[in-house]
């Protein structure tokens, strides 16, 4: 007769198996590190209008992840957005972008996460990216609410 594991290594075992797991989902997947440029011909942005041009740059910090946006819109001046976090789901403060204040990460996976963007504590839009699987191609799926208070969904599609 095999012994049996006692309930306490059981427990520690589950434990150990939890941390790895929340520390493997914590932390930024390397594979989306590098600078991203927005083809603009491959994405949709309705209502509209597309920017001139959108290049986004995610640079992992141990657990966290940094991104710099650089925005040019349609109408406007250049816009540079700046976040740092970890992908815990917890607000983090964004800077430069005239709609959100904060962001929130969440990692589904080692190719698919989300972003939620806040501001004065309330959700603006919701993104979600997904890095194909030859890790050449960023599509962001952004839903939200225009200035106006109006539903809008973007589908943009980066590129390295």
């Amino acid at each position: 007769m095999k012994p049996q594991p006692s309930r306490a290594v059981l427990l520690l075992s589950l434990l150990v198996v939890s941390i790895l797991a929340t520390t493997t989902f914590a932390q930024a997947p390397k594979a989306l590190a590098g600078t991203w440029k927005l083809n603009t011909a491959k994405s949709k942005f309705s209502p509209g209008p597309a920017p001139k041009s959108m290049t986004v740059t995610y640079t992992p910090e141990g657990d966290s992840v940094k991104i710099v946006a650089e925005v040019a819109p349609a109408d406007g001046a250049s816009q540079r957005w700046e976040m740092t976090g970890k992908y815990d789901g917890k607000d983090y403060p964004m800077t430069g972008n005239p709609a959100a204040d904060t962001v929130s990460f969440k990692r589904i996976d080692d190719h698919k996460g989300e972003s939620t963007f806040k501001k004065d504590g309330k959700v603006v839009a919701t993104n979600t990216r997904t890095l194909s699987a030859d890790g050449k191609t960023l599509t962001i799926v952004s839903k939200g609410t225009t200035a106006d208070g109006k539903p809008r969904t973007d589908t943009q599609v980066f590129e390295r």
